[in-house]
């Protein structure tokens, strides 16, 4: 039986602020011409969601019922037309367009779940976030995975491997939030299928929701070489030792972590970009198609709200699939 069965919390934390997304986009059209010291555009590519490759894009499919371990990751298609069409999509592209495959996966059940699960949402918003522990559990900063936790992630690495069996891709890179939760889930999930030269990049951008709730706080970076080091992480260099992101004394709005999220994009997308050449680089194109990021629900959402894709319900330890298209304007 599947361990990856999405709440009525989960469904709220998809669905919910919808007014949200109109303020991103109102933030965004402010920030479309901004440059940087050297001149250059600061966000410059634009983004959407290519339906048709997986049920999850589908209106039809009820997000809150759909299982997408049980359901070959919701895929339409077998994976080699998958693989083919994409690297068709790119090949045929402008010079300016790219096509990603990108994974989005959920941290399995941390301790902090366990809390909001216990005492409801309107009570961990009035009192529980701001704290560590009811003297049972011990939630903040920075929770571990729960057993259920462990076991959502070793779910999923079961599932990869049916689904590389059938000709699932391999990401070419892969991401990371820093905090705890969500590494481990990588690490439970991926340990023993990734190429060890694949190396996962722990950066800021892509952490759950900055400010106020204290599970968001992440640990120091030593601390997280410490535990990471190991399973061949690499740090991002803009990772400062404390955690001063967290340190804000307002709750990141959703249009916020959009525009983060968003700013995260723009990274991964510009590294495939020749700017002596003004194109992209095609090798590059080809070679960096499909991405893995591991991050949380609020990231998620986020992610959702920057490609434009329809809300969808993602469990603790949940993914989804979601075909990218960046296309770039001149700068």
């Amino acid at each position: 039986m599947s361990l990856l069965i999405p709440t009525v919390t989960d469904y709220e934390d998809a669905h919910g602020q919808e007014s949200e997304e109109v303020t991103y986009q109102e933030k965004l059209t402010q920030l479309s011409d901004k440059k940087d010291s050297n001149g250059n555009l600061v966000y410059p590519w634009t983004f959407e969601t290519i339906n048709g490759f997986f049920k999850q894009s589908d209106p039809s499919t009820d997000d809150l019922k759909f299982n997408y371990a049980t359901e070959d990751f919701g895929r339409t298609k077998s994976w080699p037309e998958i693989i083919e069409e994409l690297e068709r999509l790119n090949k045929e592209a402008g010079e300016n367009e790219c096509y990603k495959l990108m994974f989005f996966a959920r941290h399995g059940q941390g301790f902090h779940n366990v809390c909001v699960n216990k005492y409801g949402l309107d009570e961990w918003h009035r009192k529980w976030h701001a704290l560590s522990t009811d003297g049972e559990i011990v939630w903040a900063p920075d929770p571990m995975l729960t057993d259920l936790g462990v076991d959502q992630a070793k779910e999923n690495n079961q599932a990869w491997k049916a689904q590389i069996a059938q000709g699932a891709p391999i990401p070419a890179k892969f991401y990371v939030s820093p905090l705890q939760r969500s590494s481990y889930t990588l690490v439970y999930t991926w340990g023993d299928i990734k190429p060890e030269e694949k190396r996962p990049l722990v950066t800021d951008s892509i952490r759950e929701t900055i400010g106020i709730n204290l599970c968001d706080k992440r640990s120091t970076k030593s601390v997280i070489r410490e535990r990471f080091d190991k399973h061949g992480f690499i740090i991002d260099d803009s990772l400062t030792e404390e955690d001063e992101l967290n340190e804000r004394d307002t709750r990141e709005q959703l249009h916020e972590q959009a525009i983060r999220v968003n700013g995260f994009l723009q990274g991964l997308f510009n590294e495939d970009w020749d700017s002596k050449a003004s194109a992209l680089d095609e090798k590059k194109k080809l070679q960096n198609s499909v991405i893995s990021t591991t991050s949380h629900a609020g990231t998620i959402r986020s992610f959702i709200m920057v490609l434009g894709h329809r809300h969808f319900t993602i469990s603790t330890g949940g993914m989804i699939p979601i075909l990218v298209k960046g296309t770039r304007k001149s700068d």
